[in-house]
């Protein structure tokens, strides 16, 4: 594991992962622990600005460009935009059920499905987490696919509980 491929990229490249990291650790943590709490309330809206600052700052990211210097990430950042300010409306409006599903929606689009494509071989995460050797990508992709099915079992469990 080297930090050098992210301190030779673009300074964008730099912003999003220091808004995105603690956005991530931040929302794993809001979701484990109880809802509607003074704690729930300030934590969220802290993690609700990072996740705004993290989407914004891929606008200033051109790496794939597929559609005039854009690519889906920017789609899905506007999308993450947007359940934030949704998921702010429905929680203010008593509709917290309403939040949750937005919120969770927000994390694993915004951070997990987004935040695993960072970690495919040739893209600057990659070569941060594993380097140039590919074995190591193949136990991250097994440790991601467990990690998503245990994240999709517990959001399950607690609709259910809802």
């Amino acid at each position: 594991m080297s930090f050098q491929p992210l301190l030779d990229a673009p300074l964008a490249v730099q912003f999003h992962v220091a808004t995105v990291v603690p956005a991530a650790i931040l929302g794993a943590f809001i979701f484990l622990r109880p809802k509607g709490t003074a704690i729930h309330r300030l934590f969220g809206k802290i993690w609700v600005m990072l996740m705004v600052t993290t989407s914004v700052s891929t606008f200033f990211i051109h790496e794939l460009r597929m559609f005039y210097g854009f690519s889906p990430i920017h789609l899905l950042s506007a999308f993450t935009i947007y359940g934030c300010l949704q998921s702010i409306y429905f929680a203010r409006r008593g509709d917290i059920r309403r939040h949750m599903r937005i919120m969770q929606s927000v994390y694993l689009g915004g951070i997990v499905i987004a935040g695993g494509f960072t970690f495919v071989p040739g893209r600057i995460m990659h070569e941060v987490a594993f380097g140039d050797g590919r074995a190591g990508f193949v136990a991250f992709s097994a440790g991601a696919l467990l990690f998503v099915f245990l994240f999709l079992t517990v959001l399950k469990q607690r609709r259910r509980a809802a």
